[in-house]
């Protein structure tokens, strides 16, 4: 993986102003070539259900975001127009942390796929899978 840090920059930048994405602590670790790597550290009094695990919105915000974000490091501006999340075991860790990656892209759309993994004691756990379609926004009036 290639990183691009002005793309980096970029990215940091928007996460600082996604008031969701800075209240969960968004981090990216690695980002380019259609593929990116990101955590936010596990704060139990905001982001646990009533069961103790990760609240299920967080694990959709990582998948969201490792796939858009990916998407980004291809397409440049984008938008999720749809994704499909499977829970696949209670998210229970110290750490999320969502890989990404893009499957395909045409002039105006990319599909792509993330992992989601809670990291508890040193050790990942797969948690979450997603499939996405991610839309190019262009100029003006958006899409």
């Amino acid at each position: 993986m290639s990183e691009n840090p002005r793309l980096l920059e970029r990215l940091e930048a928007v996460i600082r102003a996604t008031p969701f994405a800075a209240l969960m602590g968004a981090r990216v670790n690695a980002l380019g070539d259609g593929v990116v790597e990101l955590e936010v550290d596990v704060k139990p009094e905001v982001m646990h259900q009533h069961h103790g695990f990760v609240h299920g919105a967080v694990v959709g915000f990582m998948a969201d975001s490792a796939c858009a974000w990916a998407a980004a490091s291809v397409a440049g501006d984008v938008v999720t127009s749809e994704y499909k999340l499977n829970l696949l075991a209670p998210a229970v860790g110290e750490r999320l942390l969502a890989r990404g990656r893009v499957l395909k892209a045409s002039s105006r759309s990319l599909a792509t796929f993330a992992e989601v993994f809670a990291i508890r004691n040193g050790e990942e756990k797969l948690v979450a899978v997603a499939l996405a379609s991610v839309a190019k926004v262009g100029g003006e009036g958006g899409r």
